[in-house]
């Protein structure tokens, strides 16, 4: 999936750092295109770099085989990959693949323990991003066992539009299946379902998203409930 170019080349998380920590963050970080498709972490693997989506964005995704597949998480210019460092764990738990490809921010895993060190207010930040992320992991866990497919595959399209910054994207029935464990049937049958309600228009792996309030309406509460924590813990948490 590409981004949209009208997308913001930022990272919300650098961005909300004191001036100083900032600047000295960033002069540590290089630019690096993350390609679709590419594999960042495995679970198990050892963390060698920590990135900061600018426009791009990352599926974290648990592995249980080959064919049992679930994404519990997404991170794009809203967040960071390589949170295990903050707890002093160098370990992916998890797989990570690309599927906005585009920019983000790179830094050495060891160069980054160094900033935490030194940095309170990135020690701070990233605390509370990281309770941010374990919310979406655990809505992730009760939204996949108590709601239904439809409103499942409506909060997954409005995350995705977000992180993307475009209402064009592109995501095969196949790869819908695997990211919300499914049946490729169960996401057919709920994609047109959205696109009666003139929600979405589909065709051949192409979806446009028509009305972001219908689709926000007809999603799960997980939704909102994931922009609110983040909302509290990360973007008004920033005003004095």
């Amino acid at each position: 999936m590409k981004p949209s170019t009208l997308g913001p080349m930022t990272n919300h998380l650098i961005d909300s750092l004191p001036h100083q920590d900032r600047a000295s963050f960033l002069a540590d970080c290089e630019v690096v295109d993350l390609v679709f498709g590419e594999v960042l972490a495995e679970p198990g693997g050892r963390i060698s770099h920590v990135y900061f989506p600018l426009n791009s964005f990352i599926s974290l995704i648990a592995n249980l085989s080959d064919s049992e597949r679930l994404e519990v998480a997404m991170v794009g210019s809203e967040g960071m990959l390589g949170m295990p460092l903050i707890l002093g764990l160098d370990e992916s738990p998890l797989r990570a693949l690309v599927q906005g490809a585009g920019p983000a921010l790179r830094i050495p895993a060891a160069v980054f323990g160094r900033h935490l060190e030194q940095s309170p207010a990135l020690q701070a930040l990233l605390g509370r991003y990281l309770y941010v992320l374990m919310h979406q992991l655990s809505r992730v866990a009760a939204c996949t066992h108590f709601h239904q497919l439809e409103a499942r595959l409506a909060r997954w399209l409005l995350m995705t539009q977000d992180r993307a910054h475009s209402d064009q994207l592109h995501l095969t029935h196949e790869f819908l299946a695997m990211m919300l464990g499914v049946r490729r049937a169960g996401i057919t049958l709920a994609a047109m379902a959205l696109q009666t309600r003139r929600l979405i228009r589909y065709h051949r792996g192409d979806i446009t998203v028509l009305d972001r309030a219908g689709l926000i309406e007809a999603s799960c509460g997980c939704y909102a409930s994931d922009r609110r924590i983040y909302r509290q813990l990360i973007i008004e948490a920033e005003a004095p």
